[in-house]
C-alpha cells in the first residue's frame, strides 16, 4: 500500500491531531523571522568590537584560569580585589573561556544569544495573551532597539540582566494563566538570578509582579500570598547565595570587595551598586541642583527623551505611555480579563523602570536603558492587538498613540541635530494621516492597514540606528548603539590583543590543566564568523589613563621573582592583563576612586605575599584617584589608593624603573605607619 493511499484513508481527525502535534512542536514562522533579524544584528561584525569593555575581559581572563577567582569575581589572579559587580554575568563568560578559549568571541558570542533570546521571550510574553502578530511586534521593536543591539553586542552584565528579568515577567505571566504556584516561584529564582547579576536594579519588575499576583489572585487572595512569600523566599535565597559567601569567608581568604571603603558586600549592594546610583555616590559625582549624573543628562520627566538616552530606548516612550493608559481603560483591571495581570506586570516593570531612570541623580550611563526596552516594545506589541479593534476605547485610544508615538520621536529627532533630517515632515504628515484615520474608520482592514503604516514609519528611525551600530566597534566602557558620532558616549576602553594562559594564583586554588583551558592551544570562535585574528592590543583608555608604561615595570619583576603589581586604578591593569596575564591589580577600583583600601589591609596583602610590587606612576595625577587633586569625574572627592601610594613611596623601596616599588619585606613597616 503506497504512502498516499495511507494518508488518504487517515481519518480526519488522525491528520488534525497530527498536525496540532506539529504546530506544538515547530516555532511558528514569525517568531523564526525574529530570531533570525535578532540574529544578525548581534553577531553581524562582531569580531570589530574587540575586547568591548576590556575592565571585565580582564576580569574574565582572571576568573576563567582560577576556581579561587572564579568564585570570587577578582578581578586580578593573585585574588587581591574583586570587580565592582556580581560574578554570574561572568561566570557565564568565564566558563565559555574555558571552553573555547581566551578570545574576544568566546566573551562576545554567548551575550549576543542571550539578546536573541530576550527577543523570543518577549515574543511570546506578548503573544500569550494578545495573540502572534502582537508578539511579532514586540519582538520586532525589541530586536531593533539601538541599545538592545549595543548591549547584545558588548560584555557588560545587562543582557542576562535583562534576560532574567524578561524572564521573571513571562513565568509571572503563565501563572496568572494557569494559576499553578511553581510559575511565581520560577519568577523569583529569576529575580534572585538578576539580582546575582546586577543587584538591586533587578528589583525593578518585583512590584509589578507582586501587585499583578495579588490583583488576580487566581486561588484568591490567601493562596496567591503563599505563592508569593514561596517565590520571595527562592528570590532571597537565590538572590543573597553569592553575598553570604562573601560575608561568610574571612576577609584575609578572599578579595577585597571593589567599589567600597569598607570591605563590605552590603555597602556594594545599597551603596556603589543601589542607592547612590539613585540619589548620588557617597562621596562621588552626583546631580547639583536639577540634578544628573554627567552621562545621563539631568533628571525630570522627559530625561527618556534627552540626547544622551532618546537615541538609544526614546523613540516610541510616548506610543507606550499612551498604550499602558489604553489598556487600562479597556481592560478596567477586571480580574476576569487576562490583560489586566499582564497589564500589571509588564506595565508596572515598564512605570518603576521608567521613573527610577527618569529621576536618578548619581552616576547613570546611557546603556541603562537597555533593561526598559524590552517592557517597552512589550507595550507597543499589546497596543498593536489593541488598536485595531473596533470599540470606543480603541477608537480613541489609537489615534492618541500614533500622536503620542510621533511626538516622542520628533523631540528625540529634535535632541540629535544632522539625524534622518527628511524624516520629521514625513512623520508629521504620515502620523496626521493615520490617526485621522483610526479615528474616523471601524472597517477591519483600514484600521489594520493605518496601523501598520504608522508602525512603519515610527520603525525607520530606531530600525535605521540599529544598523549602523553594526558599522563601527561598540568597544567602550559605556556601549551605545546608533550612528558613531553617538555611539562614542563617554571614556571608553580600548582593545588589547589575547594572550596566554599561565599566570600568578593564590597558593592552592587553580584550575588544573586539560582542553580548553584559556591560552596556548585553544580554539579561536572567530574562525566560526570570519573576521580574521583578534584586535591588535593597544593601550587601554578610560578612566584610570593608559597602561602603556607598565610594560618595562612588568618586565623587570618577572626578572626578579615575580609577584602581583599593585597599580592605582583596575582600569590602567586591563591590558597588562589581557595581552600576557600579567600579575597586575589595581587597588583603588575601577577607576581608581572607588575603593578606599586602608593601610593595614595592603600590609597583610604583602605579608601574605599577595602583593610585592607598587607602581605609583598614576597616583595623584590626571585621570588618577588621588584625591580633589587628581582628575576624572566633576565633583569626586573619593581618595581611593591615595593613602597607600603615598605611604609606599616612603616605605618600599625604589627600583631602577621609575615609579616602581619594592615592598616585600616592608610589611611590618607599613603596619607601623598605620598605628
Amino acid at each position: 500500500m503506497s504512502f498516499q493511499g495511507v494518508v488518504q484513508r487517515a481519518p480526519w481527525g488522525t491528520v488534525r491531531r497530527r498536525a496540532d502535534v506539529r504546530s506544538r512542536t515547530m516555532p511558528p514562522v514569525e517568531l523564526l523571522a525574529l530570531l533570525v533579524v535578532a540574529a544578525l544584528l548581534y553577531l553581524l561584525e562582531l569580531p570589530h568590537n574587540g575586547w568591548a569593555n576590556d575592565y571585565y575581559s580582564a576580569a574574565v581572563r582572571s576568573m576563567s584560569t582560577n576556581w579561587h577567582d572564579f568564585l570570587y569575581a577578582s578581578f586580578d589572579k593573585a585574588g587581591v580585589m574583586t570587580i565592582d559587580k556580581p560574578p554570574l554575568a561572568f561566570w557565564v563568560q568565564a566558563l565559555s573561556v574555558r571552553v573555547f578559549g581566551y578570545h574576544p568571541m568566546s566573551i562576545l558570542v554567548p551575550e549576543a544569544l542571550m539578546g536573541v533570546a530576550t527577543v523570543g521571550l518577549t515574543y511570546d510574553l506578548v503573544r500569550r495573551v494578545f495573540g502572534r502578530p502582537a508578539g511579532f511586534v514586540a519582538g520586532l521593536v525589541l530586536a531593533t532597539t539601538p541599545i538592545t543591539v549595543a548591549i547584545s553586542r558588548h560584555n557588560n552584565p545587562d543582557a542576562l540582566l535583562i534576560l532574567c528579568c524578561v524572564a521573571a515577567l513571562w513565568c509571572t505571566v503563565r501563572g496568572l494563566q494557569d494559576g499553578r504556584t511553581r510559575w511565581i516561584v520560577l519568577a523569583g529564582l529569576c529575580v534572585g538570578l538578576a539580582f546575582e547579576t546586577k543587584m538591586l536594579v533587578a528589583m525593578v519588575v518585583v512590584p509589578g509582579i507582586v501587585l499583578a499576583w495579588l490583583w488576580v489572585a487566581p486561588h484568591g487572595r490567601r493562596a496567591a500570598s503563599k505563592s508569593l512569600l514561596a517565590g520571595g523566599a527562592l528570590m532571597t535565597t537565590v538572590a543573597s547565595a553569592w553575598p553570604l559567601l562573601i560575608i561568610l569567608t574571612p576577609a584575609a581568604d578572599r578579595p577585597w570587595i571593589s567599589g567600597t571603603s569598607d570591605n563590605s558586600i552590603l555597602s556594594l549592594i545599597f551603596g556603589y551598586n543601589g542607592l547612590g546610583r539613585v540619589g548620588g555616590q557617597a562621596g562621588g559625582p552626583a546631580g547639583t541642583g536639577g540634578g544628573g549624573g554627567p552621562f545621563g543628562g539631568a533628571t525630570g520627566p522627559l530625561r527618556l527623551l534627552n540626547s544622551a538616552l532618546g537615541g538609544q530606548d526614546g523613540w516610541l516612550v510616548g506610543a507606550a505611555v499612551v498604550v499602558a493608559v489604553g489598556l487600562l481603560l479597556a481592560t478596567r483591571l477586571r480580574r476576569s480579563d487576562p490583560r489586566s495581570g499582564w497589564l500589571l506586570a509588564v506595565g508596572g516593570a515598564f512605570g518603576t523602570t521608567a521613573i527610577l531612570f527618569s529621576f536618578s541623580a548619581g552616576i547613570f550611563h546611557p546603556y541603562y536603558v537597555s533593561l526598559l526596552a524590552p517592557f517597552l516594545a512589550a507595550l507597543i506589541g499589546a497596543g498593536a492587538a489593541l488598536l485595531i479593534q473596533r470599540d470606543r476605547v480603541a477608537r480613541w485610544v489609537a489615534p492618541a498613540a500614533i500622536v503620542g508615538g510621533v511626538a516622542s520621536e520628533l523631540v528625540v529627532l529634535h535632541a540629535e541635530p544632522g539625524q534622518l533630517t527628511w524624516l520629521a515632515p514625513v512623520l508629521g504628515v504620515v502620523g496626521g494621516l493615520t490617526a485621522a484615520a483610526l479615528l474616523v474608520t471601524t472597517v477591519h482592514r483600514g484600521r489594520l492597514v493605518a496601523l501598520i503604516t504608522a508602525l512603519a514609519v515610527l520603525l525607520v528611525a530606531p530600525a535605521s540606528w540599529a544598523v549602523q551600530t553594526l558599522g563601527y566597534p561598540t568597544s567602550s566602557t559605556f556601549p551605545a548603539g546608533g550612528p558613531q558620532s553617538t555611539g562614542s558616549s563617554g571614556p571608553g576602553g580600548g582593545t588589547g590583543g589575547p594572550g596566554g594562559g599561565g599566570g600568578f594564583a593564590r597558593p592552592g586554588a587553580g584550575f588544573g590543566g586539560g582542553p580548553g583551558a584559556a591560552g596556548a592551544g585553544s580554539i579561536p570562535v572567530t574562525t566560526l564568523f570570519g573576521g580574521g585574528g583578534p584586535p591588535t592590543a593597544g593601550p587601554t583608555g578610560g578612566f584610570g589613563g593608559g597602561s602603556g608604561e607598565l610594560t618595562s615595570a612588568v618586565d623587570y619583576t618577572h626578572a626578579h621573582g615575580g609577584g602581583t603589581i599593585a597599580v592605582e586604578s583596575q582600569t590602567t591593569a586591563t591590558s597588562a592583563i589581557i595581552q600576557t596575564g600579567a600579575p597586575v591589580e589595581g587597588i583603588g577600583g575601577f577607576s581608581g576612586r572607588e575603593s578606599t583600601v586602608s593601610l593595614s589591609w595592603f600590609a597583610r596583602e604583602v605579608r601574605d605575599g599577595h602583593i610585592r610590587w607598587v607602581y605609583a606612576a598614576d597616583a595623584g595625577g590626571p585621570g588618577g584617584g588621588g584625591g580633589p587633586g587628581g582628575g576624572g569625574l566633576p565633583g569626586d572627592n573619593r581618595p581611593g589608593s591615595e593613602a597607600v601610594m603615598s605611604e609606599v613611596e616612603k616605605v618600599c623601596t625604589a627600583t631602577s624603573v621609575s615609579a616602581l616599588y619594592d615592598c616585600s619585606g616592608k610589611a611590618s613597616a607599613l603596619l607601623a605607619a598605620d598605628a
